[in-house]
């Protein structure tokens, strides 16, 4: 390898990379998901595009995925919050594991029909685009604010549906490989509870470890995310070398460090949020280099059916079969579920086993993934807003600060400092800061007028436009942000106002006394019924804000929610 090649890998990569940073404000503007624009800028470099790279080495491809994969799913752990488990666990398991199954299986009988395969070779093909994929999801949620029970359920399934895929694809090419010993049925079975056994234990156990590590060892600052990274990638090998799901493994892993006080928790986000950019960049770059779309030229009625198959078939029905025992669910959001079966990599990634194994049509397999993720990716991807609108799971807007930043005051220290700026139709605009009811332990540590640094009194008086440094916690945010901030425009026309209600009521207001107001009529079983009990009948059990129903041609609505309890109603009225 001599010093003139390294140099060139050096600057084609570079130029790959920022042009891919550069191009990333398109996403936005042409309404595409940005790993998309990632995925065709490695495209266009490659063989059949203007950069005319030839880049063929599946091995290396396969590494780099996996490593990017790995550590795209420990920064989504890090951001999954205990309660979403609480609220969607027993959904997201179903879907992760019968609902990967049924996919597979109802894709797999299409593909075998349309691309003249045995069944075995047509469920292969089934189950390696049977799974949603993580690094898809998170990325297109994290700008969307929708129903908590849906976007837990969702970022919970992707997070843990790859083990499945994994194992049905191994287990498949197991099969067709005709390795009677490693096929078996008891085999098989055994395989099944040691991947997910062993994956959730070295999860859970290792994430203690490394937590209580992070936690008992003095280092610099910006080691601790090292010290995490590195750690997490520890428990995914380990795990993957014991027959466990490394990849489940290191998302649990996240999701303990994640939930629990961590030194320097703070700068493990921010240094880890710009390593997951930098692995989605590299993992879609590279898969877009291994695309030859001209080998794709023959195949693409085939696949284009099997492609909206799974999307208007598969997916649908094992949604609707996963989610049977679970009623909390709306037919809308059952329906907005099934449109969020987003590909990614992880198809791509498991394209690569057959070829590894030698099996054949092992090519078709890869090019037929590549296929389905690209229209994955574009027909749901890009429709992802809109059909959240249209399923009434999109909720308006928050108000937020405009920027937060972590105070290490103490090891595992949870303050932070929110900065607001005051909009000219704020309330407290004209009043003295001790006339504020900020939330108890909470305090402004700092204001800025005209870019010059005030030292705030009680007495200090607020202006439009002033700045707000608020030292407070994350239990904190939403009432501060509230009473400091107001939403940000919404581009798909959702207000606040008329998302959540016309008029808004106390849920334990007795249905009897809303009846003339609102000309509802009551049976007697309604008579002695509050509005609560309304809403434990039709939403049953964990409500979350945005629930709704159709009850007497109004509709009902969660407005607010205070220690996982309803505070308050919404009505809203017919249009």
């Amino acid at each position: 390898m001599s010093a003139e090649w390294i140099n060139s890998f050096f600057l084609i990569s570079a130029i790959l990379i920022a042009i891919s940073v550069l191009l990333s404000p398109l996403s936005s503007r042409l309404g595409v998901p940005i790993l998309l624009v990632f995925l065709a800028v490695g495209i266009l470099a490659g063989v059949d595009g203007l950069g005319g790279i030839v880049f063929n080495d599946f091995s290396l491809a396969y590494l780099v995925s996996n490593l990017a994969l790995a550590i795209i799913l420990l920064d989504g752990g890090l951001r999954t919050r205990v309660s979403s488990f609480k609220i969607s666990l027993g959904p997201a398991l179903s879907l992760s594991t019968l609902g990967v199954a049924l996919t597979t299986i109802i894709t797999g009988s299409m593909a075998a029909w349309l691309f003249d395969l045995s069944i075995m070779q047509g469920l292969l093909l089934g189950a390696i685009v049977g799974s949603t994929d993580a690094a898809v999801v998170f990325s297109l949620m994290k700008g969307l604010s929708i129903n908590e029970r849906v976007e837990a359920t969702l970022e919970i399934e992707s997070g843990s549906n790859d083990p499945m895929a994994v194992f049905l694809t191994v287990t498949l090419i197991s099969l067709l490989s005709m390795s009677q010993a490693e096929s078996s049925g008891f085999m098989m079975i055994w395989h099944f509870i040691q991947n997910f056994g062993v994956g959730i234990a070295l999860g859970i156990g290792g994430g203690w470890l490394l937590w209580q590590l992070i936690n008992h060892i003095q280092l610099d600052e910006g080691l601790y995310a090292i010290l995490a990274l590195s750690g997490g990638l520890l428990i995914y090998a380990i795990s993957n070398s014991l027959g466990g799901s490394g990849i489940l493994s290191i998302y649990l892993t996240g999701v303990w460090l994640g939930n629990h006080p961590t030194r320097g928790r703070h700068t493990i986000l921010a240094v880890l949020d710009g390593v997951t950019w930098m692995s989605q960049i590299g993992m879609f770059l590279i898969l877009g280099l291994l695309l030859t779309p001209s080998s794709l030229t023959g195949m693409i009625v085939p696949s284009l059916l099997l492609a909206f198959g799974m999307i208007f078939i598969g997916r649908p029905i094992s949604v609707w079969v996963s989610l049977l025992p679970f009623k909390h669910f709306s037919k809308r959001q059952r329906w907005f579920i099934s449109w969020v079966g987003l590909r990614g990599a992880v198809p791509i990634i498991l394209a690569v086993y057959p070829m590894m194994a030698g099996l054949p049509n092992a090519q078709l397999y890869f090019n037929v993934a590549f296929f389905v993720v690209l229209v994955s990716l574009l027909a749901q991807g890009s429709t992802l807003t809109y059909a959240a609108k249209l399923a009434k799971v999109i909720l308006p807007p928050k108000p937020e600060p405009i920027s937060r930043s972590g105070i290490e005051i103490y090891p595992k220290s949870d303050w932070e400092v929110f900065v607001y700026q005051l909009g000219s139709n704020k309330w407290c605009i004209g009043e003295p800061l001790n006339s504020l009811s900020m939330p108890k332990g909470t305090r402004v540590v700092a204001l800025f007028r005209n870019q010059k640094m005030l030292q705030p009194s009680a007495r200090t008086k607020l202006k439009k436009d002033d700045v707000l440094c608020v030292l407070a916690k994350e239990i904190n945010l939403t009432a501060l942000s509230e009473l400091f901030s107001q939403a940000p425009e919404s581009d798909i026309g959702i207000t606040p106002t008329r998302f959540l209600g016309d008029f808004f009521i106390d849920p334990q207001t007795p249905l009897l006394q809303l009846a003339p107001m609102y000309a509802i009529t009551l049976t007697e079983e309604y008579q002695n019924w509050k509005v609560q009990d309304l809403f434990d009948s039709k939403v049953g059990e964990s409500p979350v804000i945005g629930d709704q129903f159709k009850w007497q041609s109004l509709r009902w609505i969660v407005a607010e929610m205070q220690d996982d309890k309803i505070s308050r109603v919404g009505i809203q009225l017919p249009k």
